[in-house]
């Protein structure tokens, strides 16, 4: 039986990251179809036949090539709420402030008293209370 899947998947494209990311749309518009309305099993219905779709598509290139594109809007997605993390972080020992002439963002340290800041990017000087 292994033997006879696995002649049958060959040359087909099989799964990836936008087929799982797919799968976890399909479970949760499965779970809204439960309780708020019949419309999300019938987009979860469609997300299944998609997935099914580019599972056993034998145009990898294509498959391929979609794939390259979810990951890039995906990596975008990722960094940012990674940036958002890092400066939530920061905030706890540091100010961060914006150049009033070319919104730089400029990390100072906390507890340092009025100070006389200057942006790196356009030398513009600016007094702030840290």
């Amino acid at each position: 039986m292994r033997e006879k899947i696995s002649r049958f998947m060959q040359g087909r494209y099989g799964q990836d990251q936008l087929n799982q990311f797919l799968m976890v749309l399909m479970l949760v518009s499965g779970a809204l179809s439960l309780f708020v309305s019949k419309i999300f099993y019938y987009i979860a219905m469609l997300i299944i036949v998609a997935i099914y779709f580019r599972m056993f598509s034998r145009n990898t290139y294509k498959r391929s090539a979609e794939n390259t594109v979810y990951l890039k809007y995906f990596n975008k997605v990722k960094h940012f709420f990674q940036n958002q993390k890092k400066l939530i972080g920061q905030r706890k020992t540091h100010h961060i402030f914006h150049c009033p002439s070319c919104s730089q963002k400029i990390r100072i340290p906390k507890g340092k008293g009025k100070i006389l800041i200057t942006c790196p990017k356009c030398g513009t000087q600016f007094n702030k209370k840290s």
